[in-house]
């Protein structure tokens, strides 16, 4: 990936903020651990929910089971945005990703990403790769994996209040 273009907008930002850089932004997408999906039912109606997501290789990934919201949604439209942050006022990085979910079943790719989630968590989230998806070790359940490469990233500083964007060609 690129280096994307960075720019801090002064309108939303106070006199003093600077830009917050893309290390940095990256550095948060890679602590965090819940995010904040938004996908557009067929009705054309939003539809949020929390997930779990690692960042592997310039994007996020998330699973879902297939008959689940997020799903059904990104069959129709594969348009995303993940958010993720924390909900103090003084402090802190709000980071929103937007992008396409497209679906990973590449056996290599699922490996990989298996091995970041059981890292990530410290084993509470174990994966293995079957038939382009993942199945749960110790379930039954299995789920569709999404990769996300970034078309645009907001970073919102909160403090010294600042909105930065990343644009990715």
């Amino acid at each position: 990936m690129n280096a994307p273009v960075t720019t801090l907008d002064p309108r939303f930002s106070d006199a003093t903020a600077i830009a917050t850089t893309w290390d940095a932004t990256r550095r948060d997408l890679d602590a965090a651990e819940l995010f904040w999906i938004s996908t557009v039912r067929p009705d054309g109606r939003p539809s949020v929910s929390p997930l779990v997501a690692v960042w592997l290789d310039d994007a996020l990934h998330f699973c879902t089971g297939s008959e689940e919201q997020k799903a059904v949604n990104l069959r129709g439209n594969q348009h995303v945005v993940l958010t993720t942050g924390c909900n103090t006022w003084e402090g802190g990085l709000d980071v929103i990703v937007e992008g396409v979910a497209v679906r990973q079943t590449d056996p290599d790719v699922l490996e990989r990403l298996a091995e970041a989630w059981r890292h990530k968590w410290d084993g509470r989230w174990r994966y293995e790769v079957q038939d382009g998806e993942f199945r749960e070790v110790d379930g039954q359940h299995t789920a569709l994996v999404f990769s996300v490469a970034p078309t645009k990233v907001l970073a919102f500083g909160k403090g010294t209040f600042s909105q930065t964007r990343h644009m990715f060609a």
